[in-house]
């Protein structure tokens, strides 16, 4: 093999080529990747965040939905009490107000009995004083008072 200047010349043109290249080309390109490296790993850490942030919120969501989910059955519970005080109430109610009817029922049922009893005791007081004034208007023997007597009950 020959060394020539042709062999010198290609040396000589690669090394101008190698310094221009770590010179010019390899630095913007180093950097391009370091920022592209940089770029990836900042979109890595955010994705991680977000997932973090996501579970964050996820826990969250169930703590509210559990809290409400528990609320929900205070509140249910409260009406339940609500209503059956209300029922007992109308129950109470009710009976009060049939305890008040009866009694009104039963003042009646008396006025009207001794309403009753004073008529009877008019009509008995009418037929005695009309018996009487038969018996006084004639006389008669005791068999026939009786037979009389017997006579006005039996018109009672």
């Amino acid at each position: 093999m020959e060394i020539n200047i042709t062999l010198f010349g290609q040396l000589i043109t690669f090394a101008v080529f190698v310094w221009f290249t770590m010179k010019f080309v390899w630095p913007p390109l180093l950097k391009a990747m370091k920022e592209r490296e940089q770029h990836i790993a900042d979109g890595l850490a955010a994705a991680e965040r977000g997932e973090r942030s996501l579970e964050l919120a996820q826990q969250k969501a169930d703590k509210y939905l559990q809290q409400a989910k528990q609320h929900a059955a205070e509140i249910i519970e409260q009406a339940n009490k609500r209503a059956t005080q209300m029922a007992e109430e109308s129950k109470q109610q009710i009976r009060q107000e049939s305890e008040r009817l009866l009694a009104i029922a039963r003042a009646d049922i008396q006025q009207e009995w001794q309403s009753a009893q004073q008529k009877l005791r008019a009509e008995v007081a009418n037929l005695v004083i009309t018996t009487t004034e038969k018996v006084l208007a004639r006389s008669l023997d005791s068999g026939a008072q009786h037979a009389l007597v017997k006579q006005s009950l039996e018109e009672i």
